[in-house]
């Protein structure tokens, strides 16, 4: 990998306004060209096989992200370099184009994200995400997106074109109603009045948008599950989802340390209703249950939950198939003299 520090350019034209207060840190940036850009998943309780992450690391700093330990495997750490030390793949999009020429490739459902955010603050600058969504447009291959970002308003012009030449879903992350709260818990990630409004841009232009309610935190954020649907839907949200928080590894160590700085007077709460929906641990491994939680506890908030989406009337888009659209474009008129 290759270490980037350039100091500004005073001759560049272009100036961005930051979308919340200055991050604390500056961050380390390495670009890396990669020699594969799909990673195949087979986990059998995920509702797709091929994910797409143009960067490793995530600025958001998020202190819950159970991709954190991904980061070890590079030689970085799971804290503070998971969103300090981060990855740029510049060559995503050539890798992509690649894949799609393969005849072996037959058009599947790509995500975009499924480990780090593919918008995060580092897309402003590179966009590779965009690029690569343009190539699906190109190729008419369906995707999904998982974002928490308020960058995905730059690119509503792409992502109504996927929806009118293939298939196009975005899962918005909204994990709590109170931007107070999420700023502690999601120190680098927009605020939760920049993702509604981000939410309610997506669904004025027609793209079919989730709300994901990941990962829910008992002991912190239940109580917010009925807000949050209630002003998603308001937004435009099309269907909602929700995911019970996993500590495995050293995100466990991050999430208390962070915790316990910032809820002292909770974090013991937060722990307990953990272990008591984990069967007495904070993390959890096995498919099809990882998700999820279980006994009397994880029953009220899966029926807070559910009773909220059926009276809000959510239409229940998001396991709709994915059609098989893909189609390699034509040589020109010029390549063939």
């Amino acid at each position: 990998m290759k270490p980037i520090a350039n100091p500004p350019n005073p001759f560049t034209a272009e100036t961005r306004e930051l979308l919340g207060p200055a991050a604390p840190i500056t961050p380390d940036i390495f670009e890396e060209q990669a020699k594969t850009i799909l990673s195949h998943n087979e986990s059998p309780d995920l509702p797709f096989r091929w994910s797409l992450n143009p960067y490793r690391g995530c600025f958001h700093a998020c202190a819950y992200c159970y991709a954190r330990p991904t980061h070890e495997y590079w030689g970085f750490g799971a804290g503070t370099d998971f969103e300090s030390k981060l990855v740029v793949k510049i060559n995503a999009a050539e890798k992509l184009e690649e894949t799609f020429q393969k005849p072996s490739w037959q058009g599947e459902l790509i995500v975009f994200s499924g480990n780090t955010d593919p918008y995060q603050p580092l897309e402003a600058e590179y966009q590779l995400t965009r690029r690569c969504l343009e190539l699906c447009a190109k190729f008419r291959n369906p995707v999904g997106i998982i974002s928490k970002s308020a960058l995905l308003q730059r690119d509503i012009d792409l992502f109504q074109e996927l929806r009118t030449r293939t298939w196009i879903r975005v899962y918005f992350s909204i994990p709590f109603i109170s931007d107070e709260v999420a700023r502690k818990v999601e120190p680098q990630a927009p605020s939760i009045s920049k993702r509604f409004a981000t939410l309610e841009a997506l669904a004025k232009a027609d793209i079919p948008t989730v709300v994901s309610i990941a990962p829910v935190i008992p002991g912190l954020n239940e109580q917010d599950i009925p807000q949050i649907l209630r002003r998603a839907r308001e937004a435009g949200a099309q269907d909602a989802t929700f995911i019970l928080l996993r500590l495995n590894d050293n995100v466990k160590n991050v999430f208390i340390e962070r915790m316990t700085h910032h809820f002292p007077d909770r974090i013991q709460k937060i722990l307990s209703r953990l272990k008591e929906v984990r069967q007495g641990q904070t993390g959890e491994r096995i498919f099809f249950k990882r998700h999820h939680g279980q006994g009397p506890t994880w029953q009220v908030i899966s029926e807070l939950f559910e009773q909220t989406y059926k009276r809000l009337g959510f239409p229940t888009i998001a396991e709709s198939p994915v059609p098989t659209t893909f189609k390699r474009p034509g040589p020109t008129q010029l390549a063939l003299f």
